[in-house]
């Protein structure tokens, strides 16, 4: 066993010895998430680039509507969901969705690839994914049982280290891209069941395949976006021919 294991263990057997230790709740992420979010909507607002086009706000708006009314009928005993939806006038944003269900998406990006309404539910769909299947929960919690000794410090430090501790963010990447992979799927199927063709939805990733400069490179934790596509493709072709039962693991391969 290695040094540093033996001393997360230590440190842990220390933690549950005095009583402190607290496994992350949903409720932790959630509200360390909604601060967060307003912090950037505060950022956006005071540059005039947060909703400054109705138009786009509405269009966004109407498409996540319809999504969150299917993620209701898929699971009518989960919790309901508190989705807050926001647009963006900074052209180094994209799209986000943090835990709880606040999404954030950039208009430049959606014209930049000229989305349809199709391929742009599939952008909101794959983003709802990640609060839908608590993906930020479980990354907090891979954290935590990396290294136990994050219960004993304040919980907004971890909230930092995910974004910005090189080390840890090199031990979750192979989550993190596990989770864009789950992603992809569940938001296909979900936003198919909303009443969109799969084929119209995949195409969302040929156009970011066409738009990357090196399409078969990924990276730490996002799969090469030719290999989205390539996977998308499948998993449209058997929803479309009404094989989405047969749908396994192994269709994602990358």
């Amino acid at each position: 066993m290695s040094p540093h294991r033996i001393a997360a263990l230590l440190a842990m057997c220390l933690l549950l010895a005095s009583g402190c230790v607290g496994a992350v709740t949903q409720e932790d992420v959630v509200a360390g998430a909604a601060r967060l979010y307003r912090a950037r909507l505060d950022v956006l607002a005071q540059a005039g680039m947060l909703d400054r086009d109705p138009s786009f706000l509405a269009r966004v708006g109407r498409i996540a509507q319809r999504l969150s009314d299917q993620a209701r009928r898929d699971n009518p005993a989960a919790p309901v969901w508190s989705w807050e939806i926001h647009t963006s006038g900074d052209p180094d944003d994209n799209a986000f969705c943090m835990a709880g269900g606040k999404l954030l998406v950039s208009q430049a990006y959606i014209e930049q690839l000229a989305l349809t309404d199709a391929e742009l539910a599939m952008v909101l769909s794959h983003e709802m994914q990640h609060a839908i299947l608590l993906h930020h929960l479980k990354e907090f919690d891979e954290a935590v049982r990396r290294d136990p000794r994050w219960l004993a410090r304040p919980f907004s430090e971890l909230e930092d280290a995910l974004d910005n501790d090189a080390r840890l963010m090199g031990q979750l990447a192979a989550l993190n891209r596990e989770q864009e992979v789950e992603a992809d799927r569940e938001g296909l199927a979900m936003a198919w069941r909303a009443g969109w063709r799969a084929n119209e939805l995949a195409a969302y990733f040929r156009k970011l395949e066409q738009a990357a400069t090196m399409s078969h490179i990924g990276n730490a934790t996002h799969p090469a976006p030719l290999a989205r596509w390539r996977a998308a493709r499948r998993k449209a072709a058997q929803l479309e021919s009404g094989r989405a039962g047969t749908l396994k693991k192994a269709d994602y391969p990358y």
